[in-house]
């Protein structure tokens, strides 16, 4: 670990005035910037401790829409009364994740920014273009059986690890950033970036910008919601496929739709083919299938990872079978 400097603040001004740097980090629960700095992958001068400057709080809006504080704890957002009653999606999704340890400190706004757990990005002595611009990619020719089928480049294969992110993208929560020059919204689908060229650029975010808020739209009363998440073991581990749906059924019929995937993409992917493969039409297995496959349409997998095709076909067909089966 590299020597650095570490400051408090005490309100989201100062943390943000103190940040307006590449070389400095915020910290609030540490559960993924203190491993890698201690890997020497991230290498900060100065660390900014934000767990002072509030933004712990969940709160209903007056429009219906739950506004969640950047420092609020995974626990405590998965074991929220609201939470668990209009979103479940979030809190099956947040339980799934980690150990109750770890979600005892890790924050939304951490969450958010999580990195991916590729070997080869957290090994400093082997090439990675999302650690090192232009020193290459070890995993496409590497072992590379935990990582990314969709969104990938020749730059750059590397998974986004969160839960969380997927029921989000599911939700289509919107992400408030809070800069020097004032305040904007982000859609969960704009945040993350693919990796193209440029892996090491992972979200939209500038030096100086802090994330303040995530809001869930207003809940939807009649719809079905489910996390499955598909991994090697039954917990502390992360998802090979995974998959996010809200659903309303009408009259047999799929009438509201939202699919995400996790464990399979370079972001928290939403899937629009199978979305539109899905609405308007029965809620039956032969028409889930069919949105599986439409998923998976563009898949790129590796030398180590084809059998996540099959994977997420199967963790899709089978989410949407759990979230409309009581419909």
């Amino acid at each position: 670990m590299q020597l650095f400097t570490y400051t408090r603040a005490t309100d989201a001004a100062q943390a943000i005035s103190a940040s307006a740097n590449k070389d400095v980090h915020f910290v609030a629960g540490g559960t993924t910037l203190l491993d890698l700095m201690k890997l020497d992958v991230e290498q900060p001068n100065k660390l900014v401790d934000i767990n002072r400057i509030g933004l712990d709080a969940i709160e209903k809006l007056p429009n219906g829409s739950l506004r969640i504080g950047a420092l609020v704890r995974n626990s405590d957002l998965a074991h929220h009364s609201i939470v668990q009653s209009d979103y479940l999606v979030l809190s099956q999704a947040l339980l799934s994740g980690a150990s109750a340890q770890l979600r005892n400190m890790a924050t939304t706004g951490g969450n958010l920014l999580q990195r991916t757990r590729c070997m080869y990005f957290r090994n400093t002595a082997m090439p990675c273009n999302k650690r090192t611009p232009g020193s290459g990619c070890s995993a496409i020719e590497g072992d590379n059986r935990t990582l990314a089928i969709l969104g990938t480049s020749k730059e750059c294969i590397a998974t986004n690890p969160s839960d969380m992110n997927v029921a989000l993208t599911a939700l289509e929560a919107v992400i408030t950033i809070r800069s020097a020059s004032g305040t904007k919204e982000v859609p969960i689908g704009d945040f993350h970036l693919l990796p193209g060229t440029t892996p090491h650029i992972e979200t939209v975010l500038a030096p100086g910008d802090l994330i303040t808020h995530v809001t869930l739209p207003a809940s939807r009363p009649e719809s079905k919601q489910v996390y499955l998440k598909l991994r090697d073991r039954a917990s502390y581990e992360f998802a090979l496929a995974s998959a996010a749906i809200v659903a309303e059924i009408s009259e047999g019929k799929i009438s509201f739709i939202r699919v995400a995937l996790g464990g399979v993409g370079t972001k928290p992917w939403r899937s629009h083919d199978a979305e539109a493969a899905l609405l308007h039409r029965p809620a039956d297995i032969a028409n889930f299938r069919r949105a599986a496959d439409a998923a998976l349409h563009d898949a790129h997998p590796q030398s180590e990872n084809g059998f996540k095709v099959e994977l997420a076909k199967r963790c899709i067909t089978h989410a949407l079978t759990l979230a409309t089966q009581s419909a």
